[in-house]
């Protein structure tokens, strides 16, 4: 039993690091259906605090993502896409409680049983990616997706591949059911 607990708290951490947590912000009053096209904000891609490689990354991704949504990549957009990045250190806080029994002690051995107790902690540097659709007209925020993943290095092959996934998770949110 104590066995199939530690496996399955295992398990649950390992999930947890390897999943994206999505959320979504917009001006309730936006008629999504009126943007057809989209561009890039150059100041705000060139702002974003990371490397050039994760950058072409991010952006073909998103490319990918509205090119297959139906929307066209235009010189003249209805609306500007914008990146923003920041880390954190996030903490997890695991109680152990729970009973157990076993055998032993003094003597010719005994029975006993006991609670376990006591917090696990964990950290882990998560990356948080925020794409903002500006209404180019308006020049206002008009829709924010952001993404929270554990954050990976080494393989580019991998990398690209967890890029692919955050920026699809956070784009399957737009637009946004009204």
């Amino acid at each position: 039993m104590r066995k199939f607990l530690i496996l399955f708290a295992i398990t649950g951490l390992l999930a947890s690091c390897s999943t994206v947590r999505v959320a979504q912000d917009y001006e309730v009053s936006t008629d999504f259906n009126n943007y057809k096209t989209y561009g890039y904000f150059k100041q705000g891609i060139d702002a974003a605090e990371i490397n050039d490689l994760d950058k072409k990354r991010i952006l073909k991704a998103i490319d990918n993502h509205m090119l297959a949504a139906g929307y066209v990549k235009s010189e003249t957009p209805d609306m500007m896409i914008s990146i923003f990045t920041d880390t954190q250190q996030r903490v997890d806080v695991f109680n152990n409680w729970g009973w157990g029994m076993g055998f032993g002690g003094w003597g010719w051995g005994g029975f006993g049983w006991g609670m376990p107790m006591g917090n696990q902690v964990s950290t882990t540097n998560e990356g948080i990616l925020y794409i903002d659709f500006i209404d180019t007209n308006q020049k206002e925020l008009i829709w924010q997706g952001i993404g929270r993943s554990a954050l990976r290095t080494g393989d580019p092959v991998r990398k690209t591949e967890r890029i692919n996934l955050i920026v699809k998770e956070i784009l399957a949110q737009y637009p946004p059911q009204q």
